[in-house]
């Protein structure tokens, strides 16, 4: 393999790295927007049952029309916030999921780069190792032809 082309080969490494580590750190970053928002909603969803539990027993002691009216209309709030915040938990999955696939992408081309590269060198090893055995049997054929006797201890 020539240098250059071994040069444009790690060159094009370098840049399926340089674009592996780029998806590595979105998914970081997903990864953490993702349990962000799961948080969120978890905490809303604990909260409204603290708050069912609470008003139940607030009920069990005596309430008002105005005061029901009020509870029933932050819980009507609370439940929409809630479900707000259930499609951003599942939109921010969808995005972890989607950085996944794209980090598993970009690892397997940074890996086939690797493989190409070993493959290319192995073939140049493989093609030197020919040219060195011809030199050899060249040599030896063109002594033997010579007469030399040193080509009949090598045969």
């Amino acid at each position: 393999m020539s240098s250059s082309n071994l040069q444009a080969l790690t060159v094009l490494l370098e840049r399926a790295e340089a674009e592996r580590d780029e998806a590595l750190r979105h998914l970081q970053d997903a990864q953490s927007r993702a349990n962000a928002a799961r948080n969120q909603h978890d905490q809303l969803s604990q909260y409204r049952t603290d708050y069912r539990t609470r008003w139940s027993q607030e009920f069990a002691q005596r309430t008002t029309v105005q005061l029901l009216g009020c509870y029933q209309n932050f819980g009507q709030r609370l439940d929409q916030a809630i479900g707000q915040q259930g499609g951003i938990a599942d939109y921010a999955d969808q995005r972890l999921s989607a950085a996944r696939d794209l980090v598993r992408e970009r690892e397997l081309r940074v890996a086939s780069v690797r493989k190409l590269i070993e493959r290319r060198r192995a073939e140049t090893l493989r093609s030197q190792m020919r040219q060195e055995q011809r030199a050899t049997d060249e040599q030896a054929a063109r002594a033997a032809s010579r007469g030399n006797p040193m080509s009949r201890l090598v045969a």
